[in-house]
């Protein structure tokens, strides 16, 4: 699937050498905004049938699995129906990172890789959604590399996780060979964090990718792993990051995306609200908004992944309307 690659002629046909690679695969490309904008994408509506659960359309669309649910919060997970108009959230602020490789956003379940562009065409983004570490597991944050590229690779479960799994009754091997029983799907690109531990692969559960449960690796969609492995150099930099909110001030609109946080263990919390403020200052710069710090507040606490429009351009000389009724305030930065 293509999505997002809408708009000038010349940035439709520059994205199609990327859509090429990784058209067999559910990502969405998105050429790069030129006037600097950190907001690319679209959210778009699909009617459900019958046979539709919301796990199968989150594969089909390349959709974590919380965050499907998060979209359609009112949506039964397994029976949704037939003829139910469900949300598919394509609208995304991209990380505040550098444009360069891999920046995986923790918070957010998603991975977003930076090619550089070819010759004259525009630059993209291909983003991905994966699975990160749980609790105790975490996944680490911080710069690391792409130290190697194995195809079907075995997997060494570590004596830790080995002891996990007995205590659970569920005993593993010194060695799981390649093959439908092995977590690491058939591709893996090993990072240099830690001492080589870390990997990002595909999985043999693509149900769960979109949660926090693996044991800190970064789990892919098998086609999606497989179309990522195709692109990735050795070498290439990877930035795990966490930013459960993202802000973002483009053409006099305040829009502003949160996702549910994590803390240090890679475990939900609860979102802090006294660091609203500072990221709508940050956003803002030195220019003028009209911020609904109701919705705000409400945007944050829902953490529904979705870009919500929270403030509009004002003057700071004129008083907001109707900012009594509905709890704007002017912020000048």
């Amino acid at each position: 699937m293509f999505r997002g690659c809408v708009g000038r002629v010349a940035a439709s046909a520059c994205a199609l050498a990327w859509l090429t690679l990784s058209a067999r695969a559910g990502a969405s490309v998105y050429p790069l905004p030129t006037d600097g904008s950190s907001i690319v994408g679209t959210d778009t509506t699909v009617t459900t049938v019958y046979e539709d659960t919301l796990p199968d359309l989150a594969h089909r669309y390349s959709l974590g699995f919380y965050e499907i649910i998060r979209a359609n919060p009112d949506v039964d997970v397994w029976l949704p129906g037939a003829g139910k108009a469900l949300t598919l959230p394509g609208r995304r602020i991209l990380p505040p990172a550098p444009h360069v490789g891999i920046v995986v956003n923790l918070p957010e379940h998603r991975l977003y890789y930076y090619p550089p562009p070819r010759g004259r065409e525009a630059p993209v983004v291909i983003t991905y959604p994966v699975s990160i570490g749980k609790m105790d597991w975490r996944t680490p944050i911080g710069d690391t590399t792409v130290i190697a590229k194995i195809r079907h690779p075995a997997w060494y479960p570590p004596e830790s996780i080995r002891k996990e799994h007995a205590a659970n009754g569920d005993p593993l091997p010194k060695v799981v060979p390649s093959g439908p029983d092995n977590p690491l799907g058939d591709f893996a690109l090993r990072l240099a964090a830690g001492h080589g531990e870390y990997m990002i692969h595909g999985t043999n559960n693509p149900t769960a990718v979109g949660m926090a449960v693996t044991h800190g690796c970064i789990r892919m969609y098998p086609e999606d792993v497989a179309a990522l492995f195709a692109l990735i150099p050795i070498g290439t930099h990877v930035r795990l990051v966490n930013e459960p909110v993202k802000v973002a001030w483009v053409g006099g609109q305040l829009f502003l995306e949160a996702h549910p946080p994590v803390d240090a263990e890679g475990q939900v919390i609860e979102p802090d609200l006294n660091l609203l403020s500072g990221l709508l200052d940050k956003a803002l710069g030195s220019d003028t908004a009209a911020i609904e710090w109701d919705l705000a507040r409400a945007t944050l606490q829902a953490a529904s992944g979705i870009p919500t429009l929270v403030g509009l351009a004002a003057d700071p000389d004129k008083p907001v309307a109707g900012a009594a009724a509905t709890g704007a305030t002017q912020a000048r930065r």
